[in-house]
């Protein structure tokens, strides 16, 4: 049988296709590891304080041996694990990925996101470990599990801000307020949008009417339909995952001021930690170009508990290499494996 020309440059044509799949992939995912992995290393040769905590960390592996370096290693797994088991429920509506290919996915996510504002760039990093056609509506979908992780920060924040509130002064007092009155201002302020948040996300639906509602958002509205599928069930498993995650960083957090020799009661400490972790909530800033603000804001809350300032800028430049460095190299390298451009 005669193969009619039309088959013959059909099949040339997706032969073609496939080779061209196969050199671009290795061109951008090559290209991207340049990038990334350039981005890591510039960044970290402009940190003030990167030589000093190396030096600290070395103290500490030979005072106390290498296990506090371990249990961190151990306990940064823990923390993405969470994340990556709350990527992967949430992306279940549109397909099943695998554990071991959500660990994957996140690490890689927060490989691309260290050098874009605010981390956005983890959607992005993310969803390349899904099939084309469900990319869109996976960011839709991650940026729900962002929404759980930021309440539990606020929840927590503000349990930090009505202990700091409660024993140090914010705000000088004038002749014209009451004490603490721009204090109870900001945590009233604090308290109506924590709630706010937590009505909205148990309300997801509302977002979706939004997108129907408004004419330039309507053509959107079949990326975000997705963040109707959860259940109630659902968004509190997140929660009750995001919880656990931030109990993890938080702890890490502890056990290396305590390990550098920062003296604090344990509950003062993690409420403070809870109030950093809102200020850089709120605060918006590049991840890896954050250190020098998240130094300061450290110094000025665990500094009223503590007078060890090396120690508290030891610890968390530490926290941040294990928890976000270590990742976003790892995540530099898995993406070298990732076929950025699908065969179908």
């Amino acid at each position: 049988m005669v193969c009619q020309p039309k088959v013959i440059f059909a099949k040339i044509f997706r032969i073609l296709n496939k080779n061209t799949k196969i050199i671009l992939n290795y061109l951008f995912g090559g290209g991207l590891f340049a990038w990334l992995s350039y981005s890591i290393y510039r960044q970290l040769s402009h940190q003030q304080n990167l030589k000093s905590t190396l030096a600290e960390m070395q103290t500490l592996v030979a005072e106390q041996g290498i296990l506090i370096l371990l249990l961190m290693g151990i306990m940064m797994m823990v923390n993405w694990g969470l994340e990556a088991r709350k990527w992967q429920l949430l992306v279940r509506p549109l397909e099943y990925v695998p554990f071991k290919r959500a660990f994957m996915a996140v690490f890689s996510g927060v490989s691309v996101s260290v050098s874009t504002p605010n981390r956005v760039g983890e959607y992005g990093g993310r969803v390349l470990y899904l099939a084309n056609r469900h990319k869109l509506k996976a960011i839709a979908a991650t940026i729900v599990g962002s929404y759980s992780q930021l309440i539990v920060t606020i929840v927590m924040g503000l349990c930090g801000m009505i202990f700091y509130i409660n024993n140090f002064e914010i705000i000088k007092s004038s002749q014209y307020f009451a004490p603490n009155f721009w204090e109870k201002i900001l945590l009233g302020v604090l308290i109506m949008i924590c709630v706010l948040i937590i009505l909205l996300y148990f309300r997801l639906q509302i977002i979706v009417a939004i997108f129907d509602k408004v004419p330039i958002l309507r053509k959107a509205k079949i990326f975000v339909l997705i963040i109707a599928r959860y259940s109630a069930k659902d968004l509190r498993k997140l929660l009750l995952l995001s919880t656990l995650r931030y109990m993890v960083f938080s702890a890490q957090y502890l056990i290396l001021l305590y390990a550098l020799g920062v003296t604090v009661v344990w509950w003062q400490g993690f409420l403070m930690i809870s109030t950093i972790y809102l200020v850089m909530a709120i605060v918006p800033t590049i991840a890896i170009a954050e250190l020098g603000l998240r130094g300061q804001v450290s110094l000025y809350f665990l500094g009223l508990l503590s007078k060890n300032m090396a120690g508290i800028i030891a610890a968390t430049v530490g926290l941040w290499l294990i928890n976000l460095v270590l990742p976003a190299v790892i995540g530099c390298i898995l993406l070298l494996g990732v076929k950025i451009f699908k065969d179908k």
